[in-house]
């Protein structure tokens, strides 16, 4: 195409910026807390390029990480492009040259066997190393001071998977990263890798098995004890893919299901546990043990939550319809056969943060993003075409729900979480939020904002920030964030 479609994954805060820049001691309303020293990284997709086809979307756009480096009060910010393999040769040819979202048979000839990963989707920080990920291949690491992209990243050759997860796990107590990849033998294959990497970054478990069907697996939670595999019913098929279509469509009559097996196990013991049927999750909460319970909390939905993995599938929903609620999923593991116990337990919302401690572990609260109604029409943008515009504090154990409301028209960004040393201070989470330019709704105009980063005290988010960093650029949605100690960043591998 010569110039980028005006469809949702082009407007609002999904406007191409194509901006590598640096901005130096951003405006600060407010006061940073003391504690707060480090960075958080953002992946934001970013298109460098008008795309092949109409129908593109924002996931297939080119990664970019972004970094808030916070320095004893004063805040930069920097933004540059993961220069992957795929990037690299369109930068060369100064066009788009691969196709349709995890579609190599719809690439130009000229980039056949090229990794095709934009690497837009989650920062990683283990082992002193930043990832930037997406599931459809490895991880590419990338400078922590500098941005700048350092390769592919396969633990020194030791990595047999095609593909790592955008979301792995890090236990709190032992340091260990655990990760999987889908499609680990290849396009459509139903191999999954599930591998173990110790406090130091190095590979020390990969085992494959086979899940019941190629599902598109985003997530995965652990236990003290236990993996957990939760899958769902969208589906990819590899004639699909030759004939042009689609990598995804969800199918609404087949069940999911949950895998578990001991996290120091063999995965040939991996039990497979029927769920229901036609529902969809992105994104668990956390999962821990109590007794021989293991509770596994979701952002479940009744259906796909992304309309282009919807209608591949035949399904006609408008967004607005589809059920969701954060569910809690049980399973006694003494059972023989055990089954699945599901219950409803928060309001509906997605892109959920947790307490780093609490990985695995009984836990008392979390936040995530929800709509709230009294905010207007929400802004064109993010992944799913529509932001969010609240978030959300919850409690569990027993429902309690807190919220921070934003103006209308605007919209939030999945949040970090920044933990306290003080005693008795449950620590602070932060967001970017991205505020129209003309406060009056219907004036508004899609693309016409100023984004800003708010710091929330976590356990008083109701009250609204206590420090607005002030970027003076209206920034792309991104997809994931991570919070990354100053410490860990002295001590990380690459130096800048």
């Amino acid at each position: 195409m010569a110039a980028d479609p005006q469809t949702i994954h082009f407007i609002g805060s999904n406007t191409p910026r194509r901006m590598e820049i640096s901005r130096r001691n951003l405006v600060v309303e407010g006061e940073i807390p003391a504690e707060i020293e480090g960075a958080f990284f953002r992946a934001v997709p970013d298109n460098a390029h008008a795309p092949m086809f109409e129908d593109d979307i924002a996931l297939n756009h080119d990664g970019m990480v972004a970094r808030f480096n916070f320095d004893h009060g004063a805040v930069d910010f920097d933004i540059k492009y993961v220069e992957t393999e795929r990037y690299l040769a369109e930068k060369d040819a100064r066009k788009a040259l691969f196709g349709r979202y995890r579609n190599p048979f719809t690439d130009d000839p000229s980039v056949a066997g090229k990794d095709r990963t934009v690497a837009n989707t989650t920062p990683v920080f283990h082992g002193g190393r930043l990832l930037m990920t997406k599931e459809d291949g490895l991880g590419y690491e990338i400078n922590p001071h500098t941005l700048e992209t350092a390769g592919r990243w396969d633990y020194g050759g030791k990595l047999k998977s095609e593909t790592f997860t955008a979301h792995p796990r890090i236990d709190p107590v032992t340091g260990e990263l655990f990760f999987f990849g889908y499609e680990a033998g290849g396009l459509c294959s139903l191999d999954v890798a599930y591998c173990i990497a110790d406090e130091d970054g190095n590979l020390v478990s990969e085992q494959w098995f086979q899940q019941p069907y190629c599902s598109t697996i985003h997530d995965f939670v652990i236990t003290e004890n236990y993996a957990v595999f939760p899958i769902f019913p969208t589906l990819a098929d590899l004639d699909r893919l030759k004939a042009g279509g689609a990598h995804w469509a969800h199918h609404q009559d087949l069940p999911s299901y949950l895998g578990i097996m001991k996290r120091y196990g063999d995965v040939k013991d991996i039990q497979w546990i029927e769920g229901p049927v036609g529902v969809s999750c992105f994104h668990e909460v956390n999962a821990y043990e109590d007794g021989d319970l293991i509770h596994i909390d979701l952002c479940l939905t009744d259906t796909n939550a992304f309309a282009f993995m919807r209608e591949a599938g035949g399904i006609q929903r408008e967004q607005q319809t589809i059920h969701g609620a954060v569910t809690r999923w049980t399973v006694d593991i003494s059972k023989a056969t055990p089954t699945l116990e599901t219950k409803e337990i928060g309001p509906p919302g997605d892109l959920c943060r947790l307490a780093d401690a609490d990985q695995g572990r009984p836990y008392n609260r979390c936040w995530y993003l929800t709509m709230n109604p009294q905010g207007g029409p929400p802004m064109p943008g993010g992944p799913v075409g529509a932001n969010f515009n609240a978030l959300i504090r919850f409690e569990p154990g027993n429902g309690r729900v807190s919220l921070m409301g934003l103006p209308p028209g605007a919209a939030i960004s999945e949040p970090a979480y920044v933990p306290s040393c003080e005693t008795g201070h449950g620590g602070w989470v932060m967001s970017v939020i991205d505020i129209p330019l003309n406060p009056d709704p219907s004036q508004q105009i899609p693309g016409e904002y100023l984004s800003e980063l708010w710091i929330m005290e976590a356990d008083n988010v109701e009250a609204g920030p206590i420090a607005r960093i002030k970027t003076g650029l209206a920034l792309r949605s991104q997809v994931h964030g991570t919070w990354v100690s100053r410490e860990k960043l002295d001590n990380s591998v690459l130096q800048g």
